[in-house]
């Protein structure tokens, strides 16, 4: 008769059996009536633009979405670069969290711009500089994604992921001035500083998207990196659970191969 066992996810003492906070929950409910303000003035309050009309309400969600993705993959490079010098799991999994994150941002930048784009220029899509490298740094931490997935021993896994999280965000300043070194079909700076022609209202509605997109990053980047930990714990727990069922197995082992000798000894 064959005895069965089970692997079973261990429990985790003194961890958290979910991702939310009574902080977090408060940075939710801000941020999920930031959302809703958001969307009253960007979809019915602001105005439609002389030349671009209604097509003007795209512009609300695609300028906040391309800024926070730069925040999102700086943030990845900044926490890979922090790993490969102290070898902390809090900066890997802070750098994998955000480039989750900053990965739907970017790919909500590229279907919003493409949305806008048709209307406006007469298609979808382009070969423009700022379109082009946009795209490829979407690719570029798709494929950081890919990596951390790796069938490798975990430790090198983490270390080819955080030279890919550095050296990709090289792309982002090529994206941002891609506007100014080639000439193309994309606009230039949505805000300037020195000389902002944009309505008021519509400002305050652009402006309230930054705010509402940073909140949501926030918010996202909060639950994803408590989820990754505990599943970096878990993985932790079930790696040690198997080196003892190894290690028993081993002894159990010897012990049987010890009384066979002993036994043929004896006879």
């Amino acid at each position: 008769m064959t005895a069965t066992t089970e692997r079973q996810v261990p429990e985790h003492t003194g961890s958290p059996p979910h991702t939310g906070s009574t902080a977090s929950r408060a940075l939710g409910a801000v941020t999920l009536a930031g959302v809703i303000a958001f969307l009253l003035f960007a979809l019915v309050i602001s105005p439609p633009e002389v030349d671009q009309r209604e097509a003007v309400r795209l512009l609300y969600v695609h300028v906040p979405a391309a800024v926070l993705t730069y925040v999102a993959f700086f943030t990845t490079a900044f926490g890979s670069a922090m790993w490969l010098w102290k070898r902390s799991t809090g900066w890997d999994l802070l750098a994998l969290a955000s480039a989750e994150i900053g990965v739907i941002f970017c790919g909500l930048t590229l279907v919003i711009g493409m949305l806008w784009g048709q209307p406006i220029w007469g298609t979808y899509w382009t070969w423009d500089a700022r379109l082009t490298t946009t795209a490829l740094l979407f690719l570029l931490y798709v494929g950081y994604l890919v990596v951390r997935r790796l069938p490798v021993e975990a430790d090198r896994r983490r270390r080819y992921a955080a030279w890919v999280g550095v050296l990709a965000v090289v792309d982002i300043p090529i994206v941002h001035y891609s506007v100014e070194w080639w000439r193309g079909l994309h606009q230039g700076r949505t805000l300037d500083p020195i000389d902002t022609k944009i309505d008021d209202l519509m400002l305050f509605t652009l402006l309230l998207g930054f705010v509402v997109f940073a909140l949501m990053f926030v918010w996202l980047l909060v639950h994803r990196f408590r989820l990754a930990w505990l599943e970096d714990r878990v993985e932790h727990r079930l790696d040690d659970d198997l080196l003892e069922e190894r290690r028993a197995e081993a002894e159990s082992a010897d012990l049987t191969d010890a009384v066979t000798v002993t036994s043929k000894v004896r006879r």
